[in-house]
């Protein structure tokens, strides 16, 4: 088996953002981020600025985000941190998420540096 572009690790927002979702959306939703650690696809992870990029799956004609940032732990700089994720309603990823996933982002590195 060919090895992965990168690691994701899911902060424990995004892991109950997915257990709270009915068992075949998350399954998507794990087979879509797994599919994107093999294969670069903006259809599946996107840059939204320069932090900041979501996993996108579209499943059952709803649109699922996760956020991500990108960290380097032990060496592997290729590991992406999923923050929280959002079923979304309209066409544009809505600021206030981008804003959160930065926080998180800002609040996971604080918490490093100790």
């Amino acid at each position: 088996m060919p090895k992965p572009n990168f690691e994701i690790e899911l902060l424990p927002e995004a892991i109950d953002f997915l257990e709270k979702l009915d068992n075949k959306s998350r399954e998507k939703i794990y087979y879509n981020l797994k599919k994107s650690q093999f294969i670069y696809d903006n259809e599946l992870f996107k840059k939204l600025n320069e932090y900041i990029w979501e996993f996108r799956t579209l499943y059952n004609g709803k649109s699922f985000r996760m956020f991500a940032f990108w960290d380097r732990i032990d060496g592997i700089e290729s590991v992406v941190i999923a923050t929280h994720g959002v079923l979304k309603k309209t066409q544009r990823t809505p600021q206030k998420e981008i804003k959160k996933a930065e926080e998180i982002r800002k609040e996971y590195f604080l918490q490093k540096e100790k």
